[in-house]
């Protein structure tokens, strides 16, 4: 197994929600962490990765143009709102989780 690195050594990220669904922008802080983006943050590795957080099916979207990827993540907040029953209901925390995620480097 070969040397790791978080995903906060490499990126940054943005997040938001609407009811239920929650989004989380991974963006490269240059060429070489998108390429590592790329190669290994897969929607089944996010999925994956945040447990049973996202009950739902998880999409991913590159935006090579911004060294960028966009996770939708469905189901992704305990019904949303007023709806959820846990202590943070939002989609602002889970940029923060996904930051932690560590992957394997070139």
């Amino acid at each position: 197994m070969g040397e790791t690195v978080r995903l906060v050594d490499i990126a940054h990220a943005r997040s938001g929600d609407k009811g239920d669904i929650c989004n989380v922008g991974l963006i490269a802080l240059d060429e070489q962490g998108y390429d590592m983006l790329r190669r290994e943050v897969t929607a089944e590795r996010v999925k994956a990765y945040m447990g049973g957080l996202v009950e739902g099916e998880v999409t991913r979207y590159e935006l090579p143009n911004l060294l960028a990827l966009n996770f939708v993540m469905r189901g992704a907040l305990g019904g949303g709102g007023s709806r959820s029953l846990r202590i943070d209901s939002l989609g602002k925390t889970m940029a923060g989780a996904l930051l932690r995620m560590e992957i394997e480097v070139d």
